[in-house]
């Protein structure tokens, strides 16, 4: 049984796409797995079967229904915006111990590698009083932390891996997943990340359309996890 938590250096990274494509990695070596996205803002059921909800489902190969997605995001916001912001157009709040409680209890039930993915970043807030970062440390799950390879990650990743150290919580792996905007050579970028992160497995996936078209890269990084 292992349990990771996905989160991201800020939103729109690529945390679903690196899920789902671990799950379709792992589903193939016959492995049991499951994931979660507990928050998902910007959410609109016309057009759910497009959603990162879905997105997760269609890798488990499960039937994309409402009922299916409310059990894997049952906090849906339809405003795409942090999950405080999000919950508050709606005149709604996410309960911080509520959150917490549901993914113990998938932990609990969890016979084979569970994921639970985040929302945007890792100090996105959730409320008026938690972010992300208190989320992860209160699962105390290794992370799986994914970067973007654009201009301006390496600020971005070397912030975010400081936050969640000062947590004193431990990174499974970083996904440099490439942003595919060219502005610096995604080998340049590992070069001077490794230089900062000696101790964190390093991963890359190539930009594809769909997590099938990295299979290698996805072997790669369940073989760190």
């Amino acid at each position: 049984m292992s349990a990771y938590f996905v989160t991201a250096t800020g939103t729109d990274i690529g945390k679903t796409f690196v899920t789902a494509g671990l799950v379709r990695h792992l589903r193939q070596t016959t492995k049991k797995v499951t994931a979660l996205k507990p928050i998902v803002s910007g959410f609109d059921i016309a057009t759910a079967a497009i959603s990162d909800p879905a997105v997760l489902l269609d890798a488990l190969e499960e039937p994309i229904s409402v009922e299916a997605l409310t059990r894997i995001s049952p906090w849906q916001f339809a405003a795409p915006l942090s999950p405080d912001m999000a919950a508050a157009r709606e005149g709604r709040e996410i309960v911080f111990s509520e959150l917490v409680a549901f993914c113990r209890e998938a932990m609990a039930k969890n016979d084979g590698t569970l994921f639970i993915e985040g929302v945007g970043g890792i100090m996105v807030p959730l409320d008026s009083e938690h972010t992300v970062l208190d989320w992860a440390k209160a699962l105390d799950l290794p992370l799986i932390v994914v970067a973007g390879s654009y201009l301006g990650t390496i600020s971005h990743t070397l912030s975010a891996l400081d936050v969640i150290a000062r947590a004193r919580l431990t990174v499974a792996a970083l996904v440099v997943n490439d942003s595919g905007d060219g502005a610096v050579p995604l080998e340049e970028t590992l070069v001077t990340l490794r230089r900062f992160t000696k101790t964190i497995p390093i991963a890359t996936v190539p930009r594809v359309k769909a997590p099938a078209g990295a299979r290698e890269a996805f072997a790669a990084l369940a073989a760190l996890l």
